[in-house]
């Protein structure tokens, strides 16, 4: 007997040691499960985060359904190419796809630029879309016919005056939620934040020709 107890006293301290040295494992496990999750978080929200730490704020909003068909509506004869400047997750540029334009959109969040690449992929219109992942400031849109902004009132006036010295006359720039400042719309359409303003360039240009033209007359 006295053997026997001796023999089941060093046993148990093993299996309290094994129960333990398993448990332990599972914890590391956890951990690092939850670790690798939180990575994966950061690295996917980041994106989302970091515009708002700049000077000029564009927060990714999703377009709705009515400003995706305002824009449409103010895209009606039209053809050629269209870009959209802060295409988000391409909602924009996959259903100009959709209507015959040649589409691209032109983000700096890199996650919503692969997602909607595969949107695009997924919905067949792959060919007719190119995404880039790049600063609109670094870029000339000077070979666009069509321009679709979703921006904020901060970055109007400084876009307005860019795309006034890079776009044709031809060009058609259509504003989503917020107005240019100084351009006079050619067309409004939609309510609240699903309102939509279409502006014809050459119109613009054109009265700007015409003082020019009628200055020297009057002077005389």
């Amino acid at each position: 007997p006295g053997a026997m107890s001796r023999a089941v006293a060093k046993e148990i301290p093993q299996e309290e040691g094994e129960g333990g040295s398993r448990r332990s494992s599972w914890g590391l496990l956890v951990t690092a499960g939850v670790g690798g999750t939180l990575v994966a978080l950061y690295a996917v929200a980041t994106p989302f985060v970091t515009p708002a730490l700049r000077k000029v704020c564009l927060p990714f909003v999703p377009a709705t359904a009515a400003q995706i068909q305002n824009v449409l509506k103010m895209l009606e004869n039209r053809s050629g190419s269209l870009v959209d400047i802060g295409s988000g997750d391409g909602r924009i540029v996959i259903a100009a796809a959709k209507k015959g334009f040649q589409a691209a959109g032109y983000e700096l969040n890199p996650w919503l630029v692969w997602y909607s690449r595969y949107r695009a992929w997924r919905d067949g219109v792959h060919q007719n879309t190119k995404f880039y992942i790049s600063d609109l400031w670094k870029v000339s849109f000077s070979h666009y016919r069509n321009v679709v902004v979703f921006g904020v009132p901060q970055m109007m006036p400084q876009l307005e005056k860019k795309l006034e010295e890079e776009l044709e006359c031809n060009a058609r720039i259509i504003a989503c939620r917020f107005p240019f400042p100084c351009w006079i719309p050619d067309n409004t359409t939609g309510e609240g934040i699903d309102t939509v303003w279409a502006y014809d360039l050459k119109h613009s240009r054109r009265c700007e020709t015409k003082s020019l033209e009628i200055t020297p007359e009057t002077e005389s």
